[in-house]
């Protein structure tokens, strides 16, 4: 089973940065698209961003293209979501997954999910 650990959440206010990391446990994930996805209390879980296995290509919601960048370094196992200009409608749990890749979006791959990071946004 595919086990990732999320860290890098917090509390920042409204225009601020974070960098959230995906760190995969006990399997190489260059061989997987991987996915950033988010659920707000009371929302279904949306797809935030996600990342081929090569190439670095890259597809964003919406709603946080300009915003976000998705990157990964297979050499440590880990990918990575650089959250800039964030805004009170960020705020959310934020979990990573293998990911099937459908061009402008992407689905989880597995229907397991890690504990997730929690980002608020807030002044």
């Amino acid at each position: 089973q595919l086990q990732f650990v999320e860290s890098g959440g917090g509390l920042v206010q409204p225009g601020g940065s974070l960098r959230l990391s995906c760190a995969a446990s006990g399997f190489t994930l260059e061989y997987y698209a991987i996915g950033w996805f988010r659920q707000a209390p009371g929302k279904e879980r949306e797809g935030v961003s996600c990342i081929k296995s090569t190439g670095g290509i890259t597809n964003y919601a919406d709603s946080v293209k300009g915003r976000f960048t998705i990157s990964r370094d297979n050499a440590k196992n880990t990918v990575y979501l650089q959250m800039n200009s964030l805004k009170p409608e960020d705020t959310a749990r934020y979990y990573c997954a293998a990911a099937w890749w459908h061009g402008s979006w992407c689905s989880a791959r597995f229907g397991s999910w890690g504990q997730g990071t929690q980002v608020t946004v807030s002044s």
